[in-house]
């Protein structure tokens, strides 16, 4: 008897193993809101960026440049989520900028943005491991290297990313909560304490406000805000996307913001508003800061707590993340602007396993190799690579408020004009006022010669380059594709 393969059995796993689709409606309104909170790390912010940015920027005010960056993003989010409703896509930034700007600039976005969320990983790992490693050695006398405890937790933030976004998104939940309540524990007491000097509002006059260095200081509100844009990536999975986008982006925007300022504010007062900055000053480490006002005010149970916090805080934005960078990766290999087996969602979970393994190994390689040249995790990997990213948002955000402009020319769609071209337009304008700080005191921020800093920046218009010219090759071998690059899912 002759016998014969099981072709149609072999057909079937095949079409399963290269489904190209991602679980739709999985995510809710709320699910998403935590997904992008999680990516802002809200503890880690308060706890590590923001003494440093008291420190270099306008000290007391800060409080209140959170709330003028807040107004900038709120302006920017107006057009935003307007062409959300009209382009869901997971590809992001990608997605908008190649519907309203064509696809060639699209291929350009997706590269800057790949770059940008892929470095900004690069750096909270570098940032994990350290802080993890100093945590196991003060609470156990336990000796382990930054990178072995990277690789740990990347391992578990790779099995995340493998499987269903509603798993990711319910354990984030949890940690969410969790570091509001613990900041927010700290905020009353100092209040209920009346600070060091009583409550008062000097953080929010124009004395504080225009005092230090306000733009430096500026540039360190932006940045503490990246993450909350990651609402488009998720409009395949969620429930009723049209609505669910916007409602999660202001959400998170809101949340973030008013998290910050209220939470700077008591910190400040804590301290007392004409002594803060020479008390982050005299710390060996400015990101004790956020500690020593605990011992004061709440005692060392609380300051374990923080401590603890810290480390989940930085965790969940490794996974945030995560998750985000893999749809980027997904959108482009589905479309061709990146290899199409990076398009492929596994069978079961539907997630973007193929484009998450990627994510995974450029990590494993990056990380090794700062451990084998024995580079600083804090002050090299994480200092120079976020804020290398924070430039390549603010380029893609500058580029979105373009799109949206674009876009709606040719029909408003039943959006207002103040709406979809005057509140984008003002929104560049801000946008590109800060890419200028930015670029200026890039050394600044990040710490390193100008020389590296150069080099760091040219990365930005590598990328460009490379997104440019895969979107051309694309035009040309398969023009129908092409024209459909970022179309609506």
């Amino acid at each position: 008897m002759q016998l014969t393969p099981p072709v149609a059995d072999y057909s079937h796993e095949a079409a399963q193993a290269r489904s190209t689709n991602l679980r739709r409606s999985t995510l809710s309104a709320g699910f998403i809101t935590l997904l992008v909170i999680s990516a802002a790390s809200p503890l880690s912010v308060v706890a590590g960026g923001f003494p440093i940015g008291i420190m270099l920027g306008n000290g007391a005010g800060t409080p209140a440049l959170v709330l003028m960056v807040l107004a900038l993003l709120l302006m920017f989010a107006a057009g935003y989520t307007a062409i959300a409703t009209c382009v869901t896509s997971a590809g992001g930034f990608y997605s908008i900028v190649a519907r309203g700007l064509g696809g060639r600039a699209g291929g350009a976005a997706a590269m800057v943005a790949i770059l940008g969320y892929v470095t900004l990983q690069f750096g909270l790992y570098g940032l994990l491991g350290a802080v993890a490693s100093e945590a196991l050695q003060a609470q156990f006398g336990w000796s382990a290297p930054w990178w072995a405890c990277t690789l740990v937790a990347m391992a578990t933030v790779a099995y995340f990313g493998y499987h269903q976004i509603d798993f990711s998104a319910k354990m984030l939940a949890g940690f969410v909560v969790a570091e509001y309540l613990v900041v927010l524990t700290l905020d009353v007491l100092i209040l209920s304490h009346g600070g060091a000097d009583g409550i008062n509002f000097n953080s929010y006059t124009p004395q504080a406000i225009t005092s230090g260095n306000p733009f430096v200081g500026l540039l360190f509100c932006f940045a503490a805000f990246i993450g909350f844009e990651a609402t488009t990536i998720y409009s395949e999975e969620a429930k009723d996307p049209k609505r669910s986008i916007p409602i999660a982006t202001y959400a998170a925007l809101l949340l973030i913001g008013c998290f910050y300022s209220f939470s700077l504010w008591c910190l400040v007062i804590g301290a007392g508003s004409d002594k803060v900055v020479a008390a982050v000053t005299a710390l060996s480490d400015p990101t004790n800061f956020l500690y020593t006002l605990s011992e004061a005010y709440a005692g060392s149970q609380l300051t374990t707590v923080l401590r603890g916090m810290f480390i989940i805080s930085i965790y969940a934005g490794l996974v945030a993340f995560h998750n985000s960078t893999a749809r980027y990766f997904y959108a482009l290999g589905r479309e061709g602007l990146l290899p199409s087996r990076l398009g492929w969602t596994h069978a079961k979970h539907k997630s973007p396993h193929v484009a998450s393994l990627l994510q995974t190994a450029l990590c494993v390689i990056v990380v090794i190799g700062f451990a084998v040249v024995k580079a600083d995790p804090v002050l090299m990997m994480f200092s120079w690579l976020s804020n290398l990213a924070t430039v390549c948002v603010l380029a893609l955000m500058i580029a979105t408020a373009l799109a949206v402009i674009r876009f709606f020319r040719s029909g408003a769609r039943g959006y207002g004009k103040f709406r979809i071209f005057w509140m984008p337009l003002f929104a560049c304008m801000g946008l590109c006022a800060v890419m200028v700080l930015a670029v200026a005191n890039f050394h600044v921020l990040t710490g390193a010669s100008k020389a590296i800093s150069f080099a760091l920046l040219g990365l930005v218009p590598i990328a460009v380059a490379a997104g440019w010219w895969a979107a051309s090759r694309l035009k040309r071998r398969e023009p129908a594709r092409f024209a459909g690059l970022g179309q609506d899912r």
